[in-house]
């Protein structure tokens, strides 16, 4: 089970796509989606849609990431092919997916997302469709 809404966001240490170090400590409000393998169909799909609605998280003072098992030189592929214009996390090791609790038993992040708000996770999609997320995220940013 991933963490629950109240609870405070585990801080993240890792690299990007890129390799650049990355700590987040979550100030301001944060999109941090799970997601299970680069370049597959479903995640694909989800990434371009984070791709083509980031003007709209950004409008709001959203900031987005992805997070898989992948390492970074397989984000920067996966970035690159689909032009992907966030950072995608990555998490080799399995650090990050165990402190939010969405790795799942072959050893993959499982599909979670979480809104991040001044380091409190405030919303949990634990059951996410890759198709509309974007939007559903989008919507209920909106409400919170």
């Amino acid at each position: 089970m991933a963490l629950t809404e109240g609870t405070p966001a585990p801080k993240i240490e890792t690299v990007d796509q890129n390799g650049n170090r990355v700590t987040l400590d979550f100030r301001g409000t944060t999109v941090l989606y799970f997601y299970p393998k680069d370049d597959t169909p479903g995640c694909t799909a989800e990434a371009c849609a984070f791709r083509d609605d980031l003007g709209e998280f950004e409008r709001r003072g959203v900031k987005v990431y992805g997070v898989s098992t992948d390492d970074a030189e397989s984000h920067q592929r996966f970035a690159k092919k689909y032009g992907l214009n966030f950072t995608l996390l990555a998490d080799p090791e399995k650090k990050i997916s165990r402190a939010y609790d969405v790795l799942n038993f072959m050893g993959f992040a499982q599909r979670v997302t979480f809104i991040i708000k001044d380091g409190v996770i405030v919303r949990v999609f634990p059951k996410v469709s890759p198709n509309g997320h974007s939007r559903e995220v989008l919507q209920t940013l909106e409400r919170i």
